[in-house]
């Protein structure tokens, strides 16, 4: 009996020991960088055409459901007709622009055949919302597209090492104050067989072209036409039968800058107006409605938060806004006419929606810090929602630390600035451990919000799984804070981003728990650009760093990009000169890790080499690792290889 006893009270703690050891299952690097198993589910929840139907994958089986009832249907009708569709589309094909009829017959509309000389492809770098070159009409007989003249532009050669002997790939890269692209707009008649050229004579040639829009009419085509410098933007509009322009319907300026992002939207039911969204009139990105006849446009909603269009219905134009607060997106609605608005989401976090055809209903997927996804369907008379889905936590059994979210005012004290912080597995505020801060800090970027784990990048969390405090906060420069908030950058890049920084580290060293002579940063990119300025700028504070695809000076960033922060050198030279990491080298103290791919088609090789010689005239000693067959970011598994090289960096230096 009693030996009985010794085997079941082994085999009882051995249980136990196995339970523990799974219950303290930590991250692989796999799972923190490609996320192998531990994504959160998703049901590919969409709205079928017409109506109130909505469809979703779950079980490995599609449904299709009635928003009305809530019963399941027969199948979707998307599905029945898609094989009564046409095979229609427009293309491009080696820098020229083609179309498939509806009987699958290409046909070719541009024939240049020049170097230089590219047509129906993004243009611009894909700044200013561009995402494409080619733009079909609503009646499917006109093709709009980009003419891109690139031939002035200068060549920056990229090695390919992958030939037997090597080969150099040139790329046309217009770096700040150099000689740009031009870009034209030409307009094909399908029935016709010719093209016209839109008459834009605005600025001088090297006009940006931007947020290209059809009217409902399809004859006429309106053109968002900003200058070199981006600080005047033309609204025109012009007749897409022969080109010429019809006129400029209003302007905007800011003598910081104009960035358009949005197309216009036409109200469905009147052709005549239009909503167009900026942040130069009012300090926010907001909705304004236009008139095709011209005028100023008129504010939609009294706001002072930015706003983003999702769509228009009837007489309402629904629209995320960040008034709840800046890391909680919420849709909204307002009556175009009186203006008067209605919030539609009420749970705290992160909702991104879409409105059914027939507008009566929007799907609501949304997350928090601590939920991963849930799928509801509201009814855009405000009441109650119906959940159909809500996700497990996948990483429920992988010891996550607890993440947290707050804000810091910025450093001149306007503004908050809100974080995620990961304290260390079996946190003890009686220890000290070391930091790690991780940054990125520039335009267009939202590090933290109240989604699910706050943004988390899950290396963050390997890492403090492995004894470290992992700080991420976002800085005046980053969006959803309105314009003042972005704009504080303007000709001075990382100087106001480091000085919020460094208020969140000063709060941050403020706690006893925090190694203060053991802090180290990481960046990509921008946030490479930071790493580099932290470490320069505050060698006493940052003790190790690694820096990916890093930006040194601007003068050898693109133009688009570079010269609506930065300007130019004519324009702007002590930014510039203040700002280049270039004679920052001999201030380099702590150790330095640049990661950078060597083809790197956005910021180009010459970047992080000039650092590197600079260190080398200077004497400082640094550390470099290239990923020969990589552009600007390292993907695939061979990044599981660049994240256990950064590991590596901190563990061994930090």
């Amino acid at each position: 009996m009693k030996k009985v006893l010794v085997f079941t009270l082994v085999g009882l703690l051995s249980s136990l020991g196995v339970q523990a050891q799974q219950e303290r299952r930590l991250l692989t690097m796999e799972e923190a960088v490609l996320g192998t198993g531990i994504q959160v589910e998703n049901i590919y929840c969409s709205w079928d055409e017409g109506g109130s139907i909505y469809t979703y994958y779950k079980a490995k089986e599609w449904h299709h459901i009635d928003a009305r009832t809530g019963k399941e249907m027969g199948e979707p009708t998307t599905k029945m007709k898609s094989a009564k569709r046409d095979h229609f589309r427009a293309f491009s094909r080696d820098g020229e622009v083609w179309y498939l009829d509806k009987d699958s017959v290409e046909h070719q509309v541009t024939a240049f055949n020049q170097k230089g000389i590219v047509c129906g492809e993004t243009v611009s770098r894909n700044e200013f919302g561009i995402d494409g070159g080619i733009f079909v009409s609503p009646d499917r007989r006109k093709i709009a597209f980009y003419k891109k003249d690139e031939s002035r532009v200068t060549l920056f050669p990229l090695l390919d090492i992958t030939t037997r002997t090597g080969t150099l790939k040139e790329i046309r890269y217009p770096m700040n104050g150099m000689t740009s692209e031009i870009i034209t707009l030409g307009v094909y008649d399908i029935d016709k067989g010719t093209t016209v050229w839109m008459d834009v004579t605005d600025f001088d040639q090297e006009r940006y072209l931007t947020n290209i829009t059809w009217s409902p009419a399809s004859d006429r085509i309106f053109i968002q036409v900003l200058d070199r410098a981006q600080k005047n933007m033309h609204l025109n509009v012009y007749d897409a039968t022969n080109g010429k322009c019809l006129g400029t319907l209003f302007t905007d300026h800011d003598d910081r800058y104009v960035e358009p992002q949005y197309p216009l939207t036409f109200l469905p039911d009147d052709p005549e107006h239009f909503i167009y969204q900026t942040n130069v009139r009012d300090g926010y990105w907001n909705l304004y409605l236009g008139s095709v006849k011209g005028g100023e446009p008129k504010r939609i909603v009294r706001t002072d938060a930015d706003l983003e269009l999702l769509e228009v219905k009837g007489k309402y134009v629904y629209y995320y806004s960040f008034e709840v607060s800046p890391v909680e997106q919420h849709l909204y609605r307002a009556d175009i006419k009186s203006g008067k608005t209605q919030r539609l989401t009420t749970q705290s976090g992160w909702h991104t929606c879409q409105i059914s055809p027939d507008g009566k209903y929007f799907i609501d997927t949304w997350s928090e810090l601590n939920t991963p996804r849930v799928v509801s369907i509201v009814q855009t008379d405000g009441k109650k929602p119906r959940e159909i889905f809500r996700a497990d936590d996948p990483t429920a059994e992988l010891n996550y630390c607890p993440i947290e979210l707050g804000s810091i005012k910025s450093a001149d004290g306007k503004f908050d600035n809100h974080y995620r912080l990961i304290k260390p597995i079996d946190f003890d505020p009686a220890k000290k451990y070391p930091v790690i801060l991780y940054v990125y800090g520039g335009p267009h970027s939202q590090m933290v919000n109240n989604s699910y784990q706050a943004l988390l990048r899950r290396w963050e969390m390997y890492m403090a799984q492995h004894g470290y405090v992992v700080f991420v906060m976002d800085n005046r420069g980053t969006q959803h804070h309105g314009a003042d908030y972005e704009k504080a950058i303007h000709k001075y890049c990382g100087q106001a981003e480091m000085a919020d920084q460094m208020e969140g580290m000063k709060w941050l060293m403020s706690h006893d728990w925090v190694d203060k002579e053991r802090i180290g940063v990481h960046g990509w990119s921008y946030g490479g650009f930071m790493t580099i300025s932290l470490m320069v700028n505050y060698p006493d504070v940052f003790k190790v760093g690694v820096a990916g695809g890093p930006v040194i000076d601007w003068k050898w960033y693109e133009v688009m990009y570079g010269e609506r922060y930065m300007e130019t050198d004519k324009t702007n030279a002590d930014g510039l000169k203040k700002t280049s990491l270039i004679p920052r080298a001999k201030d380099l103290k702590g150790k330095l890790l640049i990661c950078q791919g060597a083809i790197d088609n956005t910021v180009v090789w010459e970047h992080s080499l000039s650092f590197v010689e600079a260190c080398i005239k200077e004497g400082v000693q640094l550390d470099y690792f290239p990923y020969p067959t990589h552009e600007h970011n390292v993907m695939g598994r061979d990044r599981i290889h660049l994240m256990q090289k950064v590991t590596d960096y901190f563990d061994d230096n930090l």
